[in-house]
């Protein structure tokens, strides 16, 4: 005999079916981090390990985690592991959630002592942990990644970070400053105009440069510096500039004969400056 459903029975079935496939487009869409070049902005990774393409957050998140590694003196390895391991648990994304407790770029959970919700979504106090548990990990250098990554991690399948390996040394090349010039970002330039405080109280917004040291202070520390104390150095806050160059509402960024725009797109990036100084790292 054939059944037959009531209409009220097929809506909802309907309804059922159009949530999960929306569902899943949009877990698909986090995942898989969406072509951006349509939105006009983007970064790419040019090393010569190969070249990688992010959004701006990611490229933030990366910057960071090597601005991290450069406060701790940790080697480039310590690097490679932290991306390889963010890689695979959040895409470098900074998640407000995550599979159970879990948050943050490492999916750090708090039930399991890692520190607060709050605490890790903020990326540089989740790198700093992430690192704390790494180097106290015997030979972490010597150490395939993933077993390396596992022994913090202690995920379900340790075996996954090792498929990130490629990808984390062509981000450590090139966000620890060894390969310069490496990270070009690009979106339309910023508009500044009054905020809406300035305009009722008299108070200006401080310049985007400002706001930039305070955020390159609170990654690399209290005796951060734009300063090129090192040609490495350099180009590490360079990149991490020109990472955050969005974020801080910077249009250009020069150091070691080269600048960056923020309009200049995918295809020009960092361009001959002369005037370009070596001694320190130039943001407006």
């Amino acid at each position: 005999m054939r059944r037959r459903f009531s209409k009220g029975v097929i809506a909802i079935i309907a309804i059922v079916t159009v949530l999960a496939v929306a569902i899943t487009v949009g877990i698909f869409s986090l995942l898989n981090r969406a072509p951006f070049r349509d939105l006009g902005e983007g970064c790419k990774i040019t090393t010569p390990e190969g070249s990688l393409e992010l959004e701006i957050d990611q490229a933030q998140v990366a910057s960071i985690i090597a601005a991290v590694a450069a406060r701790r003196k940790l080697p480039e390895r310590a690097v490679v592991i932290a991306y390889a391991t963010g890689i695979q648990e959040s895409k470098l994304v900074n998640l407000p959630y995550g599979d159970r407790d879990s948050v943050g770029v490492f999916q750090q959970r708090p039930s399991q002592g890692w520190g607060t919700p709050k605490q890790l979504t903020d990326p540089v106090y989740a790198t700093g942990k992430f690192f704390s548990a790494l180097v106290k990990v015997k030979n972490y250098r010597k150490l395939p990644l993933h077993e390396a990554a596992q022994r913090v991690q202690r995920s379900a399948d340790g075996s996954a970070y090792a498929q990130h390996e490629d990808e984390g040394k062509i981000l450590a090349a090139a966000f620890t400053g060894r390969v310069p010039n490496a990270v070009n970002c690009w979106f339309p330039a910023p508009t500044r105009t009054p905020t809406a405080t300035a305009a009722t109280t008299g108070a200006t917004s401080p310049p985007p440069a400002d706001k930039a040291r305070r955020g390159l202070v609170h990654a690399l520390g209290s005796n951060a510096t734009f300063d090129a104390t090192s040609p490495e150095y350099g180009w590490l806050t360079a990149s991490w500039a020109v990472a955050h160059a969005k974020k801080f509402g910077l249009r250009q960024v020069r150091y070691g004969g080269q600048a960056w725009k923020s309009d200049n797109g995918e295809e020009e990036g960092w361009k001959p400056d002369s005037g370009a100084p070596k001694s320190k790292v130039e943001i407006s």
